[in-house]
């Protein structure tokens, strides 16, 4: 099976004989002379109707101009505010670059006029950038505290926080101290993005940071790349499958590549890598999960404690990678070369 940066391909008809849903919706839409970008592909989106908005949010995102909130976050947050899933919000952005708001807001519009799915219209920006604020990381825990009461100020009440921290492993313990200092820890939930620490001890001494400030119910530790449709497709296609579930064995599948095309530069991800590396980003993380989906036994339920159960058997279940197993280069040294 081969993943291509999470994506599979779709049938441009979904129906015999009919164009895809998305192509006629637009074509009415050209028709009535409004602003539209034909989308031929992608998930279909969700109704406002069938999942109840969010209660009133302040999203603090920290790494707000980073690579991760300029590809994800930001138009992530643009599409739920049109959809109509997130209305009652604010965002505060903050980062080491020493910016003001409307810096923060032309990196914003850039990220999304470049990563959105569908085109951006004047009004719908207009609307979104009106709910975001900076605040540089300078400023330190009291900068942020006081951006954070002007946002809550303007929802009223007491709004939930969400604390977002797309940052590397290396500046997680500093943001949750920052965070703890600014006194920002009630009605709050915090997510960490992967990496996780970067081994098993920086992990365990991040997990008893995270314990000193936050309790467990509050806390997310997610690999975005799960939120993806082909990932989460995997499980429909394995157990809810009547085709496939009976053979997914070993009698039957003699093996299973997993493939992700990279076809994006380090950029301006240098910093990151230096710290992380490529191995971290991509191989422990996103496709040992996407390889868990691929060869565990079936769970009790498709709740995320059964699930959780059974993709640790497997990852129990691995050998250890050693040197003889590579591939490709070591230390910039092509495997088959010798040193001169």
């Amino acid at each position: 099976m081969h993943l291509a940066n999470g994506r599979r391909t779709r049938p441009s008809a979904h129906r015999a004989g009919g164009e895809h849903p998305a192509v006629r919706r637009d074509a009415r839409a050209a028709a009535c002379g409004q602003d539209t970008e034909v989308r031929a592909h992608g998930p279909e989106d969700i109704s406002p109707t069938a999942v109840p908005p969010a209660d009133p949010h302040v999203v603090v995102l920290f790494g707000a101009t980073g690579d991760l909130a300029r590809r994800k976050l930001l138009p992530g947050l643009l599409h739920l505010s049109r959809s109509g899933l997130l209305s009652d919000y604010r965002v505060v952005g903050t980062s080491l670059e020493d910016i003001d708001v409307e810096g923060f807001r032309l990196v914003a519009r850039e990220s999304c006029e470049q990563f959105a799915r569908q085109h951006v219209s004047l009004r719908e920006w207009d609307e979104f950038s009106r709910k975001l604020d900076y605040v540089a990381g300078s400023a330190g825990p009291m900068g942020l505290a006081d951006a954070v009461a002007r946002a809550e100020d303007i929802l009223g009440g007491e709004p939930r926080r969400l604390h977002y921290l797309s940052v590397p492993p290396s500046a997680a313990v500093a943001v949750v101290a920052t965070l703890r200092e600014a006194r920002l820890v009630d009605r709050a939930r915090v997510i960490m993005e992967k990496p996780f620490g970067t081994d098993l001890a920086s992990a365990r001494h991040l997990n008893a940071i995270v314990y000193g400030t936050f309790g467990e119910d509050q806390v997310f530790r997610i690999d975005h790349f799960l939120g993806k449709e082909a990932a989460q497709n995997i499980l429909a296609l394995r157990f809810a499958n009547g085709l496939f579930e009976p053979i997914w064995n070993r009698q039957h599948i003699e093996h299973v590549q997993i493939d992700v095309p990279e076809t994006l530069s380090v950029g301006e991800r240098g910093g990151f890598y230096e710290q992380t590396g490529a191995y971290r980003d991509m191989v422990v993380t996103h496709l040992m999960q996407v390889l868990a989906f691929m060869a565990m036994e079936p769970p009790t339920s498709l709740e995320p404690g059964p699930i959780n159960e059974e993709k640790n058997k497997v990852f129990r279940s691995l050998q250890p990678i050693r040197v003889e197993h590579r591939a490709g280069s070591i230390r910039g040294i092509p495997s088959g070369t010798r040193r001169r």
